[in-house]
């Protein structure tokens, strides 16, 4: 690609060079879910294997990927993110959203979906999803916590868009977040009965939770996905408030083998969605 001289001091500029590239932008979102590997890469995205070892030798050069040896005879590697590569992420996550209000959606700005929708699709397709290997994430108890509990039976898994943020109560579907962490609080007991843990994560920075987390006296630890790692690799719905992506609303019920069983999305009646994850993630729990 020629670029104008002034081009080159123009971050937006170099910017495209690496995602200007339709299939360079797919192979990152496929990296970001966890498909790590060239078969796994080629088969997500239905690219030929000579355009494939293009594009990924082209992101190595740009300093976006790294190439991990995974197995000797015959030699494999595996396509892991750089620094750079990482901080990407919210890029994705950015464009996907874009894509879900203006492409996919009317334009609306809502913190919930419709059945049906895009969104909805997504979150329903994660039924038999794997969740990341290693991925930790910042927590309330004053250290990086595995997004799910290596100790559960089950965990259910929530996401919501923020406490106190008087902004996001204009928003549909954006309200009630602290009535929802009151209400998983008070239902601690019954989960813990049932070997069920529960995570919960917005894109809040990490002091923000852990104050409320202290104020609300919470029994589970709250994550901090500021960088958007669980968003990208589960590609999961957002929306923008205050200047920050928030995830939407929903849940999900994960077993011991860290595979999603049940998902609730959209979720419209918090006190029914948690009497619903208790009951679905206490099948799973004794299931083990």
């Amino acid at each position: 690609m020629r670029m104008h001289n002034a081009d080159e001091t123009c971050g937006v500029a170099q910017a495209a060079l690496v995602l200007g590239d339709w299939w360079n932008v797919l192979v990152l979102r496929e990296v970001a879910r966890g498909h790590v590997r060239f078969d796994a890469l080629a088969a997500e995205i239905g690219l030929s294997r000579k355009v494939l070892t293009e594009r990924l030798g082209r992101l190595v050069a740009q300093g976006v990927l790294r190439r991990c040896l995974y197995q000797r005879r015959p030699v494999r590697y595996e396509y892991l993110f750089t620094d750079a590569g990482l901080a990407l992420l919210p890029v994705l996550v950015a464009m996907q959203d874009w894509g879900d209000r203006w492409v996919l959606g009317d334009g609306s700005l809502t913190a919930t979906a419709g059945e049906g929708g895009a969104e909805h699709v997504r979150v329903r397709d994660l039924v038999g999803t794997r969740m990341p290997d290693g991925l930790e994430l910042p927590g309330t108890q004053g250290e990086d916590l595995p997004v799910i509990s290596p100790d559960a039976a089950a965990t259910v898994l929530f996401t919501y868009p923020g406490t106190g943020i008087e902004r996001d109560e204009q928003i549909p579907g954006a309200a009630g977040c602290t009535l929802q962490m009151r209400l998983f609080r008070d239902a601690w007991p019954d989960f813990r009965q049932a070997a069920v843990d529960v995570r919960a994560i917005s894109t809040q920075p990490v002091h923000e939770q852990t104050e409320f987390a202290r104020t609300e006296q919470l029994p589970f630890p709250l994550l901090s996905d500021a960088d958007h790692r669980l968003a990208a690799a589960l590609r999961l719905p957002t929306f923008r408030s205050a200047g920050r992506l928030r995830p939407k609303r929903l849940i999900l019920v994960v077993d011991a083998q860290r595979t999603v069983r049940h998902t609730l999305f959209p979720v419209l009646d918090v006190p029914h969605a948690l009497t619903e994850s208790l009951r679905l993630a206490a099948e799973c729990a004794r299931t083990v």
